[in-house]
């Protein structure tokens, strides 16, 4: 186990695994695990044997949230939040990284676990899942600035108010009705249906696949004008990338492409 809970491995087909393992407490965040995990997640996207993440949870648990306990240590009053606005990273830090992210999800995703969930580029979770942004509860807004600007724009703003207004759980059927959830699997099958769909994305160029993930969550804040110049900026440099002429070559050749990311 790495420092503070928070397993990093990478495995021979270029997924890496994050797993957040403190599961007698439900995975529940002290400060020091979440200042592991953002270095977790920016290791991953530096890492060049990594072409897709997935993030999950230890012991039928993603995350309960902030572990108050080690919140109470410092006074509300006096207690600094973790970074400037302009740290993204630091915020949202699965985002941020620059490699597909696949959020495999068990049990609870509570607080700023469930807040990590829309941080996910795809969530696959298993049918014993349920997500909360319980915040209110105590007399805060969600922790990251995620539930708050992503979940709205993935659910939709009446979905999320709702959510965000009562603190209640979202079932695990019916994250997958509203479409924050891609697929509902068994517990025992979670991370077989995981990895199978980050299998999927290796397929595709690792070049093209940094490009579109920042084109999409950048689109988000952006206007027309704006997200088409990174279009076209990101278009011309595939356009001239090793992988672009290996994607042809491959396509011409009747053959498996073979990337390199560059």
């Amino acid at each position: 186990m790495t420092a503070h809970h928070i397993r990093f491995e990478v495995e021979q087909d270029g997924i890496g695994v994050i797993t957040i393992d403190r599961p007698e407490k439900r995975n529940a965040m002290t400060y020091a695990m979440l200042g592991a995990f953002i270095e977790a997640v920016g290791k991953a996207g530096e890492d060049e044997r990594v072409r897709v993440l997935i993030v999950s949870g230890a012991g039928g648990a993603f995350c309960a949230g902030t572990d108050l306990a080690d919140l109470a240590t410092i006074p509300g009053e006096t207690r600094g939040v973790r970074g400037r606005a302009e740290e993204r990273g630091v915020w949202w830090p699965i985002t941020a990284c620059p490699k597909p992210v696949i959020g495999a999800i068990d049990g609870y995703a509570v607080g700023m676990g469930a807040e990590f969930t829309s941080q996910c580029d795809v969530r696959i979770a298993s049918t014993r899942a349920r997500f909360a942004w319980n915040f209110a509860h105590r007399g805060l807004v969600p922790d990251t600035g995620a539930g708050s600007w992503l979940l709205p724009r993935l659910i939709g703003p009446s979905r999320a108010l709702r959510l965000l207004y009562s603190g209640a759980f979202l079932e695990a059927a019916e994250a997958r009705d509203i479409g924050y959830v891609a697929e509902l699997v068994d517990p025992g099958a979670l991370m077989d249906a995981a990895r199978a769909e980050a299998q999927r994305y290796l397929a595709s160029s690792p070049f093209s696949l940094r490009r579109m993930k920042e084109l999409v969550w950048r689109g988000l804040e952006s206007d027309v004008a704006e997200h088409m110049e990174r279009h076209v900026a990101a278009l011309s440099a595939c356009f001239k990338s090793e992988d672009h002429k290996e994607g042809v070559a491959s396509f011409l050749e009747r053959r498996p492409a073979r990337f390199t990311g560059r």
